[in-house]
């Protein structure tokens, strides 16, 4: 089957290998892994001992500036539409991992305006509805508060002076060839990959983005003029996408609450949710199941306990077996990611709860944040 893999759009079941050929990129092998755990003197999580994170741009320029003392930044982000779900939350755990143990800045960009922009629905009063709350999300992670900034963009209006010489820089041509843009595209549109490149200048550094590969496509125009500016290109490192409960093609969508479990869900629901909707790679009967054995890597029960849910290797190892093996079924198999699911939601609204009392800290007055409302634009940006 055909897949698509656009900045807005994820369809079909994606060839990752395929994908890094298409845009480009450099597979992420075990020697950057290696040398990511020398450097920070830690065990790797699981988002890259099991490949989540599977391709990559200049991360060994990355790990070889850290080494010799340049260090680098973190730069992330999240389009306000809609609640969060699980998908869109595994992408910041990694990242946190990053800010924790190489003690690096974190900037993260509440784009209310692309959503404003590129979703005909949506008014800016929702989309910056939207941004409080998955901002909350976000903050439940648990980022470090003096070295994160978190900002939206119809508030840090610095953004558009910033994105000026980068729009500057990028002719109709070059996005076009890129995102794909036509004549019925709208203009805002059309600017907006200068916005989104912005916060790559916030140092004078190198970048580090941990994103999924679908937004790939942002930083690619980015790294054919910043040089050119007397910065670094932006290096990235892209995750695959988790799947929705409905099967491993595509990816988890908000806008489909049938294959999403919502951060917000009520974790009694967010169960319901996963018995009635999630697909397994068991047989027609339990009887054929316990002669021929299911088959784990078509099952989205096994998938989310292999990226988030099991984060012990040999349980998931010997899980894959005895469902091969015909030793367990699948109704087994949900029971015991729906107990691992729920955890996780009661826990992380806990901590969203307390989010409340932190959202001006990230936003405005923690120090990073402070720093940058209070800092002049660059004078490389201003010719």
């Amino acid at each position: 089957m055909d897949f698509k893999v656009t900045p807005w759009d994820v369809e079909g079941l994606v060839d990752y290998a395929k994908l890094i050929e298409e845009f480009g990129t450099t597979p992420l092998g075990e020697e950057l892994l290696e040398k990511t755990k020398e450097l920070t003197k830690s065990e790797l999580p699981l988002y890259f001992k099991r490949r989540f994170f599977f391709s990559h741009r200049d991360y060994d320029l990355v790990l070889k500036d850290y080494e010799e003392g340049g260090g680098f930044f973190l730069y992330t982000g999240r389009g306000p539409s809609g609640p969060m779900h699980i998908g869109h939350i595994i992408p910041f755990f990694a990242t946190k991992w990053l800010q924790e143990n190489f003690g690096v800045n974190l900037y993260v960009q509440i784009t209310d305006d692309e959503k404003f922009l590129f979703k005909p629905k949506l008014t800016l009063e929702d989309t910056k509805r939207w941004a409080y709350d998955n901002i909350l999300d976000i903050i439940a992670v648990g980022f470090d508060p003096d070295r994160t900034f978190i900002f939206q963009n119809s508030e840090f209006t610095k953004i558009y002076e910033m994105a000026l010489p980068i729009a500057k820089k990028v002719n109709y041509s070059m996005a076009k060839a890129v995102f794909g843009f036509t004549d019925q595209s709208k203009i805002g549109m059309i600017f907006y990959p200068a916005i989104q490149a912005a916060p790559t200048f916030f140092e004078k550094r190198r970048s580090l983005i941990p994103a999924a590969i679908d937004q790939d496509p942002y930083w690619r125009i980015q790294r054919d003029f910043a040089e050119s500016l007397g910065y670094y290109k932006a290096a990235a490192i892209h995750s695959k996408f988790v799947p929705g409960l409905l099967g491993l093609g595509g990816k988890m969508s908000a806008s489909k609450p049938e294959t999403a479990v919502y951060l917000t869900d009520d974790p009694e629901e967010a169960g319901k949710k996963i018995w009635k909707y999630a697909l397994t790679g068991g047989r027609a009967t339990a009887k054929e199941q316990r002669e021929k054995g299911g088959e784990p890597e078509k099952c989205v029960v096994f998938k989310w306990l292999e990226i988030f849910f099991e984060p012990d290797d040999k349980k998931l190892l010997e899980r894959y077996h005895a469902c091969k093996n015909g030793e367990i079924l699948c109704g087994q198999c949900k029971r015991y990611l729906i107990e691992k699911v729920q955890t996780f939601l009661m826990e992380h609204q806990r901590r969203r709860e307390k989010a409340k009392d932190e959202i001006e800290k990230f936003k405005y007055t923690g120090e990073l944040a402070q720093e940058q409302w209070d800092k002049s634009i660059p004078e490389a940006l201003r010719r």
